[in-house]
């Protein structure tokens, strides 16, 4: 593939469209910015930088999709948003994906906005959307802690990969002969196990860091359980 790179490279979708994901990408931003300055203490702002270099390392890891310069690799969302959040965790990921295609040539930088909305917006939301739900349907022991960052990793991988396919839909620039379901079976079932991976490794960092720290655990603190637990939580922590 002569025109791999980790994320979408430029030319792979026209300039209107990106364009258009760039404002969407930039408002999101600012949003995050406006809530994310009011999760920050002392204990989230170191965190918040391990994340962020922890997901840098781990989006080095890159896999060919197909042949239009598109490549899939794990995202790192779910770990962000358990443990720093929605807000902190998005802008995390937004700065991973600015400093590979300022920097490191992954990804257009033309492109960063459809980057930027499909990892960090999309992937982020669904990802605490989902911990947010299984965090108050589950036990907060390890064995819960380690199946909602399972779950959430998975979906919020495979979700941000159809982002793709639907900006594709709107502004691809190559004629797929009506072969776009063709390409949302590949993107997805490639990311499927993509997100397995992720998921395991998600799960064997939070659970991790639940037990040794779980004061670091953002989705531990800020989302409150349904009721009373009746068997031992994580870390002490309910």
């Amino acid at each position: 593939m002569e025109t791999l790179a980790m994320h979408i490279s430029n030319g792979i979708i026209n300039g209107p469209v990106a364009a258009v994901f760039a404002v969407v990408a930039l408002a999101a931003m600012a949003y995050c910015v406006m809530r994310g300055r009011q999760d920050l203490d002392d204990r989230l702002a170191p965190m918040a930088g391990l994340v962020a270099a922890f997901i840098f390392a781990v989006q080095m890891l890159n896999f060919p999709i197909f042949t239009a310069g598109v490549s899939g690799h794990l995202l790192g969302g779910a770990l962000a948003a358990m443990l720093v959040g929605p807000w902190v965790g998005a802008l995390c990921v937004a700065v991973v994906l600015v400093v590979q295609a300022l920097v490191f040539g992954d990804g257009g930088v033309a492109m960063l906005g459809l980057n930027i909305t499909n990892m960090a917006v999309i992937g982020i939301a669904v990802a605490y959307l989902l911990i947010a739900l299984l965090l108050r349907v589950l036990p907060r022991t390890p064995a819960g802690l380690a199946v909602t960052a399972f779950v959430s990793a998975l979906v919020s991988v495979v979700v941000a990969a159809m982002g793709f396919v639907l900006q594709y839909q709107l502004g691809g620039t190559t004629d797929l002969g009506g072969n776009l379901a063709g390409l949302a079976g590949t993107m997805a079932v490639s990311h499927l196990f993509i997100g397995i991976g992720e998921g395991l490794i998600t799960a064997t960092t939070v659970v991790t860091v639940a037990k040794v720290r779980p004061d670091l655990v953002y989705a531990l603190r800020a989302l409150k359980p349904a009721a009373p637990a009746s068997v031992p939580t994580v870390g002490g922590v309910r």
